[in-house]
């Protein structure tokens, strides 16, 4: 049987387990927040965004991309077809990633009108065929992807 002083220590307990989890849970939430933009809104940003962690996704435009020794990495540019901006990238890029793709790059924008990045999640195609298929020489329709950011 539970008496009185055992009831009130396993509320007391079960108030102070669900207060530390809604902390851990709520309390960083805020600080590991990464906002996504498009080139167009980097473009319009104030300094007050300046060094501030965000993503930014588009189109990889073709013929941009040039490779650097040291450090090792890339610069690039992206577009969301309105606006472009250019992209230094320090490490090593996935291997979906090309020119003329989708991408999403996390960083910050500088001062100095670039952005840097070093992570780049690269947009892989959504289309799906089986072998037979392939073989046989039937090709899907190709979405053009800038249409959908317009849209």
């Amino acid at each position: 049987m539970w008496t009185r002083g055992k009831k009130t220590g396993f509320l007391v307990s079960m108030l102070m387990v669900g207060g530390a989890l809604s902390y851990l849970a709520l309390g960083n939430f805020g600080e590991n927040l990464v906002y996504f933009f498009t080139p167009s809104e980097v473009k319009a940003f104030t300094p007050e965004y300046y060094q501030k962690k965000i993503r930014v996704g588009g189109m990889v435009v073709k013929g941009s991309v040039k490779s650097h020794p040291d450090p090792v990495g890339l610069s690039f540019e992206l577009t969301d077809g309105a606006a472009t901006i250019p992209i230094n990238f320090e490490g090593i890029p996935p291997d979906l990633f090309k020119e003329g793709q989708g991408a999403v790059v996390e960083g910050y924008w500088a001062a100095n009108h670039q952005f840097h990045s070093n992570l780049i999640m690269a947009k892989h195609s959504e289309d799906y065929m089986p072998m037979e298929l392939k073989r046989a020489g039937v090709e899907l329709p190709k979405k053009d992807f800038m249409k959908s950011l317009v849209e």
